[in-house]
């Protein structure tokens, strides 16, 4: 019998959540700093599961650990390892990566397991193995996905010791400042390459001249697209602006004003705030000058039309004293209105309505989401680097590497190959300048700074763009966006074992046997990688093809074997785009099943939101967990961790989680015994409740909590060969779903038995109607039953009872003063509620500083219950506030004390009157 590793008996959830949670807002030296790639999990929890999944939990070594409370004291020693790990500021700390490898020798012996992720993605997990000391293995079908692994694992790894390769004096580039030869170069390179590309288009990209500022270089050059005005009395040219500000900066504030001459639309930039809104909302737009609506589909029929145009509405320069917000200049438009290139990438946008919204409109070309401009610029930068790459191998023979002539790809470590890495980084850079200098790039007013061509996981329309210039010192220029960022990664490397990254699909055995295995499988239809990484593929492929000739042979990324639910690709049939997801999954962890190594449990990443069972179609849920089950997997641990980015493009409303449930599995043994319904659902609610009481006290989300319930659940059904129905036919993972989903939904039903009387009456009520109007008979026999009365609650400032109907009084309308009411939980809990949503962490402080006895959890708790009901009901908004506050506790509570040890000491009669 396998040793049982940490992570299948407990981790220190609370501390990896918090570092996960606050990675996602750092970028020095992170991987997502190299190259972007969506949903790529935090460095910390992958970390984490890594490091608890290579030790032995306590319990596993009675001779070393005779009781449990000895086994708690080792665990802990354990648990403070991984919160030092976890920790960004730890990443380069030679004494913590000292003591966490001792740690990981004393129980494989120095022995490392190898390591594979078969759905590599953006390679957190490869990466972290290899910061642990195993030998990792990231295999993915995308290409993208393949070199952006190739980067952080292999070619590293292959010239870490190297010196520099470059000509110049050592002065010149503060030599001291880099860890490692190749992020030397690259910086050296990437800055060559600024030079020559400033030689060749730098005149595209003029200064401006100011009377009041002088001259000075442009930040960007802010662009509306335009569409004639279909009133046949008007006809003038309409702009498409979302907004008339520039800068909502408190003190700063400028605005663009729109006027006509000749029905050519005349930009000038004025300070303050604009007093109106801009002409496009969520109807369409409005003409400014005679005031006729244009809907969407004349815009749409516009754009297709070739009838969509664009004009310079502003100029963002940037004097000593920050940015100058100027009207546009005439010089400046016509410069920019080059030919478009010949030789740029080409490729037609998948059809992906989702996430594709430019094709509507006229765009259906990558190349058509750039200016002309930005297609010359990037084109010449991409041409540039053939020259580049020559002389990067005359400079490494110079300083002494082999001139060997084996490529990259055939594991050549000379100056050929050598040449070919640096390429592959400045490559990169040019990806990043595509998502930094886009027709699709915002403008943000409150920043005064450009955003991201991805800002979402999608491609939507950009009504006016900010156009950014590569060669200025503000955002988006080529050295701060584009070069310094993957130096900085480079630069964060430490000398590891040698990494391996492969394009293979995980449908396919690739031969690997008794290894190591940790993955973060594709989720269902959430995020359609293929369609989303053509925008970096197309440029990639034309920088990178002479390199890796076998990774980039197709003309956009492979999709016909990608594993995803995407029902557009199947003709919209949504039964046979899950089939194909089961399918192929199943494939894929058949084949995960031959390589695991019994020593080390499984990890399996997740993050699909289950819904309602469907009879028609399978929910990827329910997909997954009968490949894992199936492919002869039991579940023996479940941990949600903070792994999406909050706020994210797929929010609350949507398939997608907050976190991420990762699963911990265990090959089945062959002997497993079969199991009736009735025993099973006996085991489940000895199982389920204390696994549900201990998520619910380590403060998971409420849209996350459902979800893990179906860990433990699912772990106690995965353990039989199979789980027999009452007529002797298995049970299917879809029925067991749905006992786990009854047991999950009768726990809180008894949880509502603790509460007060009045807060029962309350819940009924507001799962029947919410705060709409119920009738007086109806609600009076409900309150009865409850052992209240609607004129009690009423009389509490609860209810609205007149005129023969009742209904709950809105959070808004709530008395304030929380502590008057703090006897009734619903009450408490909706005056949380309104207060996380108005005033933050801070408000709900204030509010329970004072409180005494468990009330103030009670109403956390009954957050969740009314978030489960607000979710099943699809009341959205009223799922998003309750979980808010659920997720915001921790920070509540810690706030609560410190604002208590700051009080004033309280005074009583007898400190007044002591005798």
């Amino acid at each position: 019998m396998a040793t049982k590793k940490l992570i299948e008996v407990a981790i220190p959830l609370d501390a990896i959540n918090e570092q996960a949670s606050r990675e996602k807002s750092i970028r020095h030296g992170h991987p997502s700093s190299l190259h972007l790639w969506w949903s790529r999990k935090p460095t910390a929890a992958a970390r984490a599961v890594l490091f608890a999944s290579l030790v032995d939990d306590p319990s596993a070594h009675p001779e070393l650990f005779p009781d449990e409370e000895v086994q708690k004291r080792e665990r802990e020693r354990l648990f403070g390892i991984i919160k030092e790990i976890v920790q960004w500021e730890n990443l380069n700390n030679e004494a913590v990566l000292d003591v966490t490898k001792k740690e990981i020798d004393k129980y494989t012996k120095g022995e490392y397991p190898a390591l594979l992720d078969p759905f590599a993605g953006g390679g957190s997990i490869t990466f972290e193995a290899q910061r642990l000391g195993l030998e990792a293995h990231a295999h993915d079908l995308n290409p993208v996905s393949v070199i952006i692994n190739k980067a952080m694992i292999d070619i590293p790894q292959r010239f870490y010791s190297r010196s520099s390769v470059h000509p110049a004096e050592t002065s010149k580039l503060k030599i001291d400042m880099y860890r490692s030869g190749i992020s030397e170069d690259v910086k050296y390179y990437g800055e060559k390459l600024k030079v020559l590309l400033h030689e060749k288009v730098g005149d595209l990209y003029p200064r401006i001249k100011t009377k009041q500022y002088g001259e000075m270089p442009v930040v960007a050059w802010i662009w509306s697209r335009t569409v004639i005005c279909p009133n046949p009395a008007c006809g003038v040219e309409v702009p498409l602006l979302n907004s008339f500000d520039l800068s909502k900066k408190k003190g700063h504030e400028h605005h663009i004003k729109v006027s006509y001459e000749n029905k050519k639309v005349v930009f000038d930039v004025l300070n303050g705030a604009s007093k109106i809104d801009g002409t496009v909302n969520r109807k369409g737009a409005i003409c400014p000058c005679c005031g006729a609506a244009l809907d969407f589909s004349y815009i749409r029929e516009s754009g297709v039309k070739g009838k969509m145009g664009v004009k310079l509405a502003a100029i963002v320069g940037e004097a000593k004293r920050g940015r100058v917000f100027l009207s546009p200049n005439t010089d400046h438009e016509s410069i920019a209105m080059v030919e478009r290139p010949e030789d740029f990438p080409h490729a037609k946008m998948a059809y992906n309505p989702r996430n594709f919204n430019t094709p509507i409109y006229g765009l259906e070309n990558f190349e058509d989401l750039f200016s002309n401009r930005q297609l010359l610029t990037l084109t010449t930068l991409c041409d540039l680097l053939v020259p580049l790459k020559e002389e990067i191998e005359k400079d490494a023979i110079c300083a002494g590497m082999d001139n060997d002539h084996i490529t990259l790809e055939d594991g050549g470590k000379g100056a050929l190959a050598y040449s070919e890495a640096i390429i592959t980084y400045l490559a990169f850079a040019i990806d990043k300048a595509t998502d930094a200098w886009s027709s699709l790039v915002g403008w943000r007013t409150s920043v005064e700074s450009t955003r991201n061509t991805f800002s979402l996981q999608a491609l939507p329309m950009v009504w006016s763009y900010a156009e950014a210039n590569p060669f200025s010192n503000s955002c988006g220029n080529w050295t701060d966006a584009c070069i310094d960022s993957i130096v900085n990664f480079i630069n964060s490397l430490h000398e590891s074992k040698q990494g391996f990254a492969e394009q293979a699909d995980a449908q396919t055995d690739c031969g690997l046997r008794n290894i190591m295995i940790s993955t973060d499988p594709p989720y269902y239809d959430n995020i359609v990688y293929a369609d989303l990484s053509d925008y970096f593929y197309i440029w990639m492929r034309k920088n990178l093809k002479a390199i890796y000739p076998k990774v980039f042979a197709t003309m956009v990324s492979p999709k016909e074997d990608e594993l995803v639910a995407t029902p557009y690709r199947f003709k919209g049939d949504k039964e046979v785009a899950s089939q194909f997801f089961e399918s192929g999954m199943t494939k894929a962890f058949n084949n995960i099943y031959k390589y695991a190594s019994n020593t080390y449990p499984v990890t399996i990443y997740y993050a699909y939101k289950q819904q309602d069972a469907d009879p028609n179609s399978s929910s990827g849920w329910e997909t997954m967990l009968a490949a894992i089950i199936e492919s002869g997997f039991t579940i023996n641990g479940t941990w949600p961790m903070r792994t999406e980015k909050v706020g994210r493009t797929n929010s609350i409303g949507s398939n997608a989680l907050a976190s991420s449930i990762v699963l911990v599995c265990r090959k089945r043994p062959q002997d497993a015994p079969i199991c009736t319904r009735r025993n099973f659902i006996n085991e489940l609610k000895r199982e389920l409740r204390p696994a549900l009481q201990k998520l619910q006290s380590s403060n998971i989300a409420p849209v996350d909590l459902a979800q893990s319930a179906i860990g433990p659940g699912m772990g106690v059904y995965s353990k039989y060969a199979q789980v027999l129905e009452a007529d002797g036919t298995p049970m299917s993972v879809r029925s067991a779903l749905k006992v786990i989903n009854q047991e999950l939904d009768l726990y809180f039903n008894e949880q509502d038995g603790e509460l007060d009387s009045e807060s029962r009456f309350c819940v009924d009520l507001y799962s029947q109607v919410a705060f709409n109007d119920m009738k007086f008979g109806d609600a009076n026999t409900l309150a009865t039953a409850k052992n209240t009365s609607v004129a009690v609650m009423a009389g509490h400032g609860t209810l609205y009872a007149q005129k023969g109907v009742v209904h709950l009084i809105e959070r808004s309308e709530l008395p304030a003063n929380i502590r008057d009411h703090e006897g009734s939980i619903w009450m408490l809990c909706q005056q949380l509620t309104y207060r996380m949503e108005k005033e933050g962490v801070e408000g709900c402080a204030n509010a329970i500083v004072n409180m005494f006895g468990t009330n103030a959890e009670r109403a956390k708790d009954l957050a969740y219950r009314l978030y489960t009901i607000a979710e099943r009901k699809k009341w959205a908004q009223e799922a998003y506030a309750y979980n808010a506050l659920v997720v915001a506790w921790p920070e509540i509570q810690s706030r609560a004390a410190e604002l208590k040890a700051i009080q004033p000491e309280q005074l009583t009669i007898f400190d007044v009157f002591p005798n």
